[in-house]
């Protein structure tokens, strides 16, 4: 246990050995990909595709890169058209979108279409019903702390949705929690090899190695984690920037873990324990007022918390400091 001599008293700095886990995440959605090629073959760039889902009536649009690939995540399941335009040239699919990764190629010349049939439009739907109850059963027994069952039903999912990178996600969570390291780390990159975009398996690949100590590989995998977060925007970047002030805190790495904390508590100024570990960090680095009023605002926001009676001890000691 580390100390840290202020005035005549010591006072004892927290060490943190773990990230807290993150919870499973039980969002369900997937993803299209594909590619798009002239008459002759050849890729075709900045392409418009359009996917518009039949159900909400919400249109998600992107364009292909340099090699006429594309890719979109995060769709809801359900109906969707899906339209690629270049030139004045267009073709368009109906497709379902399950939990998995479908991929729809388009051949853009003059009198190109494309439709599905009624009796595969029928069968396509059923299979994605069937995999999106088997997903839901494989995230109320893991509520349930069923772990072996969850493992069970969400590797039937795969059997159906092999590219169901959300299930490689929560078999990763499940297995951090049985402190499975070996097993949450496959799941976690199989998960990135499926969408090498999702934040949640980069978020569990730094919390496993950080368990395991591994704390530069920790620190890499949560900046990927944060990266992604912070592109995408919303609440959950604190959560992303304390973890890597945690991880950074354990690798002694003071400045950096101030930083950290410091960014998690602007994307979140109720975000209880990031105020706790600024304060923490602070004190390590000798800013006293500033550690004090960290400790006070914890208070504030959550004066029945975890971590509230160290928070109050050490504000007691400090308040002196506060100009």
């Amino acid at each position: 246990m580390k100390a840290l001599r202020i005035g005549a008293g010591l006072v004892s700095v927290l060490v943190l050995s773990l990230v807290a886990l993150a919870a499973p995440a039980f969002a369900q959605s997937g993803q299209l990909k594909g590619k798009v090629v002239d008459a002759q073959n050849k890729a075709l760039s900045e392409a418009k595709i359009t996917m518009l889902a039949a159900e909400t009536n919400r249109k998600y649009e992107t364009k292909t890169d340099s090699k006429g690939e594309w890719r979109q995540i995060g769709l809801p399941p359900g109906p969707y058209t899906v339209t690629a335009e270049k030139d004045k040239l267009s073709q368009t699919f109906e497709v379902r979108v399950g939990l998995d990764t479908k991929e729809v190629n388009f051949s853009l010349q003059a009198g190109s279409g494309g439709q599905m049939s009624a009796e595969q439009a029928k069968k396509e739907a059923e299979r994605v019903e069937g995999i999106k109850a088997a997903f839901a059963q494989g995230a109320e027994l893991t509520n349930a702390g069923k772990y072996d069952e969850a493992i069970a039903k969400f590797t039937e999912v795969l059997a159906s949705a092999p590219k169901c990178a959300e299930c490689y996600v929560n078999l990763g969570a499940i297995y951090s929690r049985k402190q499975d390291w070996a097993k949450a780390e496959e799941s976690y990159k199989k998960a990135l090899e499926v969408n090498p975009e999702s934040a949640e398996s980069y978020n569990g690949l730094a919390n496993a190695y950080n368990a395991q100590k591994k704390f530069t590989e920790a620190q890499a995998m949560n900046a990927e984690a944060t990266k992604r977060m912070t592109a995408a925007g919303g609440p959950g970047n604190a959560d992303a920037f304390y973890n890597q002030g945690v991880i950074a805190w354990n690798g002694n790495d003071f400045p950096k873990a101030q930083e950290l904390f410091a960014a998690a508590v602007k994307a979140n100024d109720k975000h209880a324990e990031a105020h706790f570990m600024l304060g923490q960090t602070n004190l390590n680095l000798g800013k006293l007022p500033e550690a004090a009023k960290e400790f006070e605002t914890y208070l504030k926001i959550a004066p029945t918390g975890p971590s509230a009676e160290k928070a109050k001890a050490n504000f007691e000691m400090l308040k002196q400091y506060i100009k």
